[in-house]
């Protein structure tokens, strides 16, 4: 039997995907596990590629007429007190801050000193402490609606953490909005889930759901919870973004009250909406394969890597001129509305070695030149997304390079919709539904299920079931037509149906 071809990660996804994730993450050089317990250090690599996130989620932002600021990282205990299902929530994953200086202990070292007259938590999420300020800010309709966004951090004391899927710390964005009517609120929450689902599907190549959650799901609070939900490749659910319409829940714990036209005092409707950190973890087990990462073009921190390839000092000169001269051809066009990304890599480091440092990190365009290369006035030109390169006239490759960067997003695209259709299926009966959620090879337990779409009469009655083969209610997705069945757990009538998987 001849022998499985050698990849750049060990072990592989069929071997072990947990384990493969982090080799990505190690050999793509995107983060580190860092000296306090459950935190990252994020890499410039991962880095940029989160400032690329940041870029065309904040233009997004402000397109549909929101603006930035920034709001405290610590929030008074007694804030959170105020709205009991928000606390209840987040409360066994709060950090608490009880002291505010150090000093000398007897027995050496450091302890705390000057106890807080109130204990202070580290933002888990901002809905008190912003609310507070908005109960400041309005005062009548004429205030109203505040459209407001904050990149920040925040910190939630997670116990089983894998680095950006679920980190004690992490980065994200927070959207914090008020407005006079439910109706308005309403629009907001199902504007801000759209734009989650145009950057994930258009900028991250990643098919989504859109759906609500159910009540068990939703966000502490919230009178609404609107998610994008994708499927990875060990067909797991990720949670990828979530829009909550919070009704008057917490204008009321905050008095966020207003004047309407009418002349009436009245209790505003808000909003909440996030992404984070995360979509990192989501690009890598959407995309990536047993040789690293796999990055689509729209977000590459680089989108073409030129390696020059030379013996002595005169070539290398011949070479470096050839190089530079098309990286500026390269620069001079667009991708997408945005100038080209174009990296030279031009380390004293062995050919192979440099090209997959490339490979493993996922950049899109390899642009091997050498001699030969100039000779023939080409270029050798390795796709990400695909296993052999080919040589191309200079003329050809500048003239269609662009064009080959969108067939790249468009086949990641297409493939991971694929792996979505193929490991969807519909589900009408609970033998079946415990089948496809029981591993076939135990050999390989994290392999195995998919979506399954279901109709189900209500949460309680299949709670138990669902605990006991740990799926969970994903959404129940938005573009589903009006037709009624069956419960498949209790064969009750039913009249929506919802996506179920495991997931992260």
């Amino acid at each position: 039997m001849a022998k499985a071809p050698q990849t750049a990660i060990q072990p592989t996804r069929a071997d072990d995907y947990p384990e493969w994730y982090q080799q990505v993450i190690r050999a793509a050089d995107l983060a580190e596990n860092s000296p306090v317990r459950g935190c990252m250090v994020i890499k410039p690599w991962g880095y940029r590629l989160w400032e690329n996130m940041q870029r065309a989620l904040d233009d997004m932002f402000k397109a549909t007429g929101h603006q930035n600021a920034y709001f405290p990282l610590l929030i008074p205990m007694s804030f959170l007190e105020k709205e009991a299902e928000h606390v209840e929530g987040f409360a066994k994953e709060c950090a608490v801050v009880t002291h505010h200086r150090l000093e000398p202990d007897p027995n050496g070292g450091l302890r705390p000193a000057g106890k807080l007259e109130e204990p202070l938590i580290i933002r888990p999420t901002s809905e008190t402490i912003i609310g507070a300020t908005y109960a400041k800010w309005v005062q009548s309709y004429r205030d109203l609606p505040i459209l407001i966004n904050q990149w920040a951090n925040v910190m939630r004391w997670e116990m089983r953490t894998r680095m950006f899927l679920r980190t004690a710390e992490f980065l994200w964005q927070e959207g914090h909005t008020v407005h006079a009517t439910s109706e308005e609120a309403i629009e907001e929450t199902e504007r801000m889930i759209d734009v989650y689902a145009d950057f994930a599907e258009n900028w991250m190549a990643m098919p989504v759901i859109v759906g609500s959650k159910t009540p068990a799901e939703r966000f502490p609070g919230a009178v609404d919870t609107l998610t994008i939900e994708a499927m990875m490749q060990d067909r797991k659910a990720l949670q990828a973004g979530t829009s909550h319409f919070l009704g008057q829940n917490f204008s009321k714990a905050q008095e966020i009250v207003f004047q309407s036209e009418a002349g009436e005092r009245e209790y505003a409707w808000t909003t909440s909406w996030g992404v984070s950190t995360r979509l990192v973890g989501a690009l890598i087990m959407t995309h990536s394969d047993d040789d690293g990462f796999v990055l689509p073009p729209r977000l590459a921190p680089a989108q073409v890597v030129i390696l020059p390839i030379y013996r002595d000092a005169d070539q290398r000169t011949e070479v470096m001129q050839y190089v530079e001269s098309l990286r500026s051809e390269l620069m001079d066009q667009t991708y997408a509305g945005m100038p080209i990304r174009v990296e030279i890599d031009d380390r004293d480091v062995r050919g192979g070695e440099k090209k997959w440092h490339h490979v493993k990190r996922g950049v899109p365009l390899r642009v091997e030149v050498g001699p030969k290369d100039i000779e023939k006035n080409s270029v050798f030109l390795g796709r990400r997304d695909q296993p052999k390169s080919v040589g191309l006239p200079r003329e050809e490759f500048v003239a269609t390079f662009a064009t080959i960067l969108g067939d790249m997003q468009q086949n990641l695209f297409d493939r991971a919709l694929k792996l979505r259709s193929d490991n969807t299926v519909t589900i009408d009966n609970e033998a079946d539904f415990r089948a496809f959620f029981t591993p076939k090879n135990e050999e390989q337990p994290e392999i195995h299920g998919g979506f399954a779409s279901c109709y189900f009469a209500d949460e309680a009655s299949i709670d138990a079931l669902l605990k006991e083969l740990k799926v969970t209610i994903r959404c129940i997705p938005r573009d589903q037509d009006a037709s009624s069945g069956v419960c498949f757990a209790t064969g009750r009538p039913a009249t929506q149906k919802a996506i179920f998987a495991k997931a992260y």
